[in-house]
């Protein structure tokens, strides 16, 4: 049997597995959602971390967030697009972890949300853990432990 109470697993820190900021694709909060749809659609990214010109973390923002604020009563209002920034429309509530917070925080976050955004004490974007990164990791402890 598998026991995951395994120091060797939930004690690894998260700041071991990011994705590195500079390697994410973001937006910041002033930019239209013209401009976030694009990064959204070229990225192919799911949602995307929303950012001050600091690189502090504020929320994330999707493509259904975008598309839901386009709708009208009876049509799409595309020159929403120019007209509204990311902030009006972005999740401010989001799933994040810290930098040296262990897999097992994580874990509970990473069965609703493909990615956690990863921020420093003070908020600072640092990057994303993924659910990749977490379920690599339990795949390589698993076999390491069959393999004993």
């Amino acid at each position: 049997m598998i026991s995951l109470q395994s120091h060797e697993f939930m004690d690894p820190k998260i700041i071991d597995y990011i994705i590195p900021s500079e390697k994410v694709a973001h937006v910041q909060i002033g930019n239209s959602l013209e401009h976030a749809l694009l990064v959204l659609t070229k990225s192919g990214y799911s949602a995307i971390p929303v950012l001050d010109a600091r690189f502090k973390l504020h929320g994330l923002i999707s493509s259904p967030m975008i598309t839901e604020a386009l709708l009208g009563l009876e049509r799409i209002e595309f020159e929403k697009l120019t007209d509204k920034k990311v902030e009006d429309v972005m999740a401010v509530k989001i799933p994040k972890v810290g930098l040296h917070d262990k897999f097992e925080k994580a874990l509970a976050l990473l069965i609703d949300h493909p990615f956690l955004c990863v921020a420093d004490e003070d908020g600072y974007f640092e990057g994303i853990f993924t659910r990749r990164a977490l379920l690599k990791e339990l795949n390589h402890y698993i076999r390491k432990i069959n393999h004993v």
